[in-house]
């Protein structure tokens, strides 16, 4: 819900124009001076700040450049009722969003919210897209022997058009991967589509990757175009590939050896020119043997075949993925982030079953969690840090390797639940009295659970 301040010193007109905002499913708050607002502005955000310019204590546009400064993207309205077009220029030049002269209509006021509020929302939706772009667009960080390798089969094998299937475990960069094909090859100012085949419902996926026919089916009340459509003369990525169902997979076929499909509940063909890029963490081979993907299509897919190795095999390249995200992580907060050397090794000692994609995220939430911006094993989740590090790690006492593993067990039950203690005690099969005289001795607290 969109939050609106109102600094208004006259107690009627604050009134009538809070009762009749919040009539539009906004929530209004509403102060008697520039002070209170400026208090309200540091105690949370707001989308929309409507003020006077005359008030007391602290005037509208002291308001104004308070707000420009402190929180840049909330928009302001200005009213007044000794108005000049000169001083309309000034507001609208120091940051303005709006100017409105009293006494002024209720209705005009509300469309002047509504276009602001609209233009907002337009705003965030092109940062996403913007955001999107970046990201299809990154470059594959890696300068160990096996991503030169990568780089160099990429370079080979972009200016064809021959079909290439990516394979890697999850996490391991494939769409990066598919990108860099695409920057590479001579369509590379075409469009690049992508469509992730496991995030589709089954119903759905012939519609997505084909098109429909206005009345195809309930809620088909225009013609919309396909993925292979939007993708004419330029790539197309099919993501997991694995998952898409058999008889779509026959149809995909079809269309790989004519180039031509119908479109859902329709009669005509669609003749399409696309270079197709396919990705998978599946066993397609087990998948054939199960009868759960056609063996036809495989052979016609994996015409090249590109493996992404995974970040164990390439631990070289951690400290420079480290540095790219959190250089990456600093520009977004606009505050530096750093890391130790110590905390670099145990991310070189992990094998991240995760991958590229685990080791982001396990930055992501250490940058938010280091309270000095500087990244220590203690930010790191459990299972990264050493056992050697701990109390005792380096003893062959039984008794200590023992309480050492009871202690593991313990955090990763409580992770498991939650930090819920009684679930934990029957993941562990102990009595919930046990576990917290357990926990007691071992010194671990529920919320040292949220670090796995």
């Amino acid at each position: 819900m969109p939050r609106i301040l109102l600094a208004e010193d006259d107690e009627i007109m604050r009134i009538t124009v809070q009762d009749r905002l919040a009539k539009h499913s906004w929530d209004v708050d509403a102060v008697a001076n520039g002070l209170d607002a400026a208090e309200r502005l540091r105690q949370g955000n707001y989308h929309l700040v409507i003020s006077d310019i005359r008030m007391p204590g602290l005037d509208g546009l002291e308001l104004l450049e308070l707000v420009r400064t402190t929180s840049p993207f909330t928009d302001i309205i200005m009213m007044t009722a000794y108005g000049s077009v000169d001083d309309a220029i000034g507001c609208l030049k120091k940051g303005a969003a709006d100017y409105i002269l009293k006494p002024f209509n209720m209705d005009d006021l509300v469309i002047r919210v509504n276009r602001i509020l609209e233009m907002q929302n337009i705003r965030a939706r092109c940062s996403s897209l913007e955001e999107s772009c970046r990201e299809m667009h990154s470059e594959m960080i890696g300068d160990c022997g096996v991503m030169r390798e990568v780089h160099s089969f990429i370079r080979q094998v972009a200016p064809t058009d021959s079909t290439i299937l990516i394979r890697g475990e999850t996490g391991t960069g494939k769409e990066l991967a598919a990108a860099a094909i695409h920057k590479n090859s001579r369509r590379a100012d075409k469009p690049f589509v992508r469509i992730n085949c496991a995030a589709i419902p089954e119903g759905l996926i012939e519609s997505e990757l084909f098109g429909h026919e206005r009345g195809a089916f309930t809620g088909a009340h225009a013609r919309k175009p396909g993925r292979f459509e939007m993708a004419d003369g330029g790539t197309l990525l099919l993501d997991e590939i694995g998952e898409l169902p058999l008889p779509l997979q026959a149809k995909l076929l079809r269309v790989l050896q004519e180039n031509q499909y119908e479109r859902v509940g329709g009669i005509g063909t669609v003749t399409v020119d696309i270079r197709l890029l396919c990705a998978t963490a599946r066993d397609l081979e087990a998948a054939m043997e199960k009868g759960t993907f056609r063996q036809d299509l495989y052979f016609r897919l994996n015409v090249i075949p590109l493996v992404m190795p995974p970040l164990r095999e390439r631990k070289d390249d951690i400290p420079l993925l480290t540095n790219h995200f959190l250089h990456e992580f600093s520009i977004k907060r606009g505050a530096a982030v750093e890391i130790s050397d110590e905390a670099v090794q145990c991310l070189v000692a992990y094998d991240f079953p995760g991958n590229v994609r685990e080791l982001k995220n396990i930055l992501e939430r250490a940058s938010v969690l280091a309270p000095e911006g500087v990244i220590t094993p203690s930010d790191l989740p459990r299972e990264l840090i050493s056992p050697a590090g701990e109390v005792g790690g380096d003893s062959f006492v039984l008794a200590d390797g023992v309480a050492r593993a009871e202690k593991r067990l313990i955090v990763k039950a409580l992770a498991r639940t939650g930090g819920k203690r009684a679930e934990a005690a029957g993941l562990l099969g102990i009595s919930r009295k046990n576990l917290w005289e357990k926990m007691k001795l071992h010194r671990i607290s529920c919320n040292s659970s949220q670090g796995l």
